[in-house]
């Protein structure tokens, strides 16, 4: 397969990263659309745009900036992504989740995720942040999986296992936070599913979807989370509820992108502040030597 990425490459990268910066991130953060200023929250930043990194793909979409930034969250040194790469874009999978190994080689412990998703929930409104407890991963179902080919054991095990992949212990502290934030009214937790896009899904998938106990769907997270668990980190996820899924031929509301980036707008503070709060409470060794 040419797009078959070997160790030495992710490699080459990380070396390159950890020779342009000072900072050894314990956490990643992929922002999902619109919501790239979760990385302007980072302080002692170092970035760089995508194309000026060796090895990395480029992000085409509208509210995905194209940056990867290190820096400090409340003292803990972390990255984020400023826009990630969607499989629509027509990258392979491995491209997709290239950073995800890249992070591992760089001392990544703990990986969050975002998006922006739709909801097919009943009770979800939108503006609803939903904690990610488990997925679906309709193309990885298919055979569309970051995993496939030869498996590489110095990253984990041919064969790993996806229950409980979204840690527990970080759900329960993100859900006491939104307590004591006073914004669980509109925090839910709940299944997302991914699917291949770019077209939003139609009303027959919108209804397959729901009967199948999705509660959020978006086109996106599932391979890098596949990956971040094949390589050993834990995993915490976010999804902003940016519309409502259309399940209903007499309803005459459809989405459009730009709405979902103005929800995401409308939302940013309170994600800031909860992935904030979430990562300075986390228990990390955080060495910067």
């Amino acid at each position: 397969m040419k797009d078959q990425i070997c160790y030495d490459d992710y490699q080459k990268t990380a070396s390159w990263l950890l020779s342009q910066t000072q900072h050894r991130p314990k956490v990643a953060i992929i922002c999902g659309s619109g919501l790239g200023m979760l990385a302007d929250a980072l302080k002692c930043q170092d970035s760089f745009p995508y194309s000026d990194i060796p090895g990395f793909p480029q992000s085409t979409v509208q509210g995905h900036a194209g940056r990867l930034v290190f820096g400090e969250l409340k003292g803990k040194t972390c990255v984020c992504m400023q826009g990630r790469f969607h499989m629509y874009e027509g990258h392979s999978l491995c491209k997709t989740t290239f950073p995800v190994r890249v992070f591992k080689l760089l001392g990544v412990e703990t990986l969050i995720v975002t998006n922006a998703a739709g909801s097919l929930a009943d009770n979800y409104q939108v503006g609803d942040i939903m904690i990610i407890k488990d997925h679906i991963n309709f193309p990885g179902l298919a055979g569309l999986n970051p995993l496939n080919g030869p498996n590489d054991d110095k990253f984990g095990p041919r064969f790993p296992p996806m229950s409980g992949v979204y840690d527990k212990d970080l759900r329960k502290i993100a859900f006491d936070l939104c307590k004591s934030m006073g914004v669980s009214q509109f925090v839910q937790e709940g299944v997302y599913c991914m699917v291949g896009g770019p077209n939003f899904e139609s009303i027959a998938e919108a209804r397959l979807l729901h009967r199948l106990g999705v509660d959020a769907v978006g086109m996106s997270t599932a391979p890098e989370v596949v990956v971040a668990t094949h390589c050993g980190m834990r995993v915490f996820g976010l999804s902003l509820i940016t519309n409502k899924v259309v399940k209903s031929y007499d309803d005459t509301e459809s989405v459009n992108h730009e709405a979902v980036l103005e929800v995401s707008k409308l939302r940013s503070q309170t994600l800031k502040m909860l992935v904030t709060e979430l990562v300075s409470r986390m228990d990390i060794n955080n060495n910067t030597g």
